[in-house]
């Protein structure tokens, strides 16, 4: 019952959001706006509005239009030296949780000597202490999956070493300010929607099954992962169902509050591995296809947990004993990724090889060792190879 809560972050959530940025107090005179290299938010108009809104306060920005969907440490540092020569004092993510997260890793190197690697815990990572505070961040997203708006995490690939690991620094990497508006949701094309909504819902999964899990996460995750399960398939059907897209988009933040007072499990290092491998790879489709062999793994070791989290889910779990119950949750898992069409995800698609697994749970382990000991029963390699053998097809 012990715990610490801080959210320092300012959200403006709900449809119509955005424009509220026209009044809102923002923490610099010059902002460099982080987007990826994709066309989405120039062709949805999403950039012209934000620096119509800049502009029409005076407010200065430069563009940095290269981020990749798994953000890369070459990119970070390119961001922060023209942030540094460009004099930008703030910096503004807009779009996805690639573009937040590189966004806070931006902000961070903008103030600090060197290249982003010297500061990462885990694998080749220096782990070097961090000496000046990142600039200010403003989270703007575009997307319902990363949860990264309402925490301070950020993952970045190091593409020579194939090593994607997870940083922040609490409080300094939360963003000062962060808009949530489901309007801007509604051009996620289905299976997007898909891969981005599991990825919320996995971080309430796994915040709640964590040895970290306070009264508080628990709260925020039960809550993510019954909005998920009820609007989720709604959302992926009709992309223009507003009342859906808030829902999601609402459980996404609340993900983003279990991320910041719980944590992810060894799921993500798992995860991790999959697409520092293999960068192509979607991170929620790579959570989708190993859910339900490590969630199955864990179920009889939890039943209490799990079949909390299936009556969240909808389920009926007085009707079946309770060594059934957390059943009910892997079932209630399978049929959601049913409705959402992922429950065929093949990872020999984007090129995954049986040959790896030994050296993706080795992977795991040395770049995301950390999330394992969050892990209420432990993980072997062997576990982990298991469970990607299961996952495979």
């Amino acid at each position: 019952m012990n715990f610490t809560y801080h959210i320092p972050t300012r959200i403006l959530f709900g449809p119509g959001s955005f424009d509220q940025l026209n009044k809102e107090q923002l923490p610099g005179t010059k902002a460099l706006i982080v987007i990826s290299a994709g066309p989405s938010m120039k062709k949805h108009g999403y950039l012209d509005r934000l620096t119509n809104i800049l502009n029409g306060r005076g407010i200065e920005f430069v563009l940095f239009d290269k981020i990749l969907p798994n953000p890369i440490n070459l990119h970070v540092d390119e961001g922060a030296q023209l942030a540094r020569s460009t004099k930008c004092d703030f910096v503004i993510g807009l779009g996805g949780g690639s573009s937040i997260d590189s966004a806070k890793s931006i902000a961070l190197m903008a103030t600090n000597q060197g290249d982003y690697w010297d500061y990462i815990h885990g694998g080749s990572g220096k782990g070097q202490p961090v000496k000046n505070s990142p600039l200010p961040i403003v989270a703007i997203t575009t997307t319902a999956g990363t949860g990264t708006e309402a925490d301070p995490w950020t993952v970045v690939t190091h593409q020579q070493l194939q090593e994607k690991i997870g940083f922040g620094l609490l409080p300094e990497t939360f963003p000062t300010l962060s808009v949530v508006d489901p309007e801007l949701m509604v051009s996620v094309p289905p299976i997007l929607t898909a891969y981005q909504g599991f990825d919320a819902f996995f971080h309430a999964a796994e915040g709640y099954i964590a040895t970290c899990a306070t009264p508080v996460s628990d709260i925020y995750a039960l809550e993510s992962i019954s909005l998920l399960s009820s609007y989720l398939p709604r959302a992926v059907e009709n992309g223009s169902d507003i009342e859906a897209r808030t829902q999601v988009a609402l459980a996404n933040t609340l993900s983003g509050f279990v991320e910041s007072t719980s944590s992810c499990t060894s799921e993500h290092s798992i995860e991790h591995a999959l697409s520092a491998f293999h960068p192509d790879l979607p991170h929620g489709a790579g959570l989708i296809m190993l859910s339900v062999a490590y969630f199955s793994f864990f179920a009889d070791h939890l039943p209490q947990r799990f079949s909390e989290m299936a009556r969240a889910m909808g389920q009926d779990t007085g009707s079946v004993p309770a060594t059934e119950q957390p059943g009910l949750f892997i079932e209630a898992l399978k049929e959601m990724q049913r409705k959402c069409g992922v429950d065929q995800l093949k990872m020999s698609d984007y090129g995954v090889s049986t040959d790896e697994f030994e050296a993706l749970a080795d992977n795991a382990f040395t770049t995301m060792g950390a999330l394992f000991t969050l892990d209420r029963v432990k993980l072997s390699k062997e576990n982990i190879v298991s469970i990607l053998k299961e996952s495979y097809r």
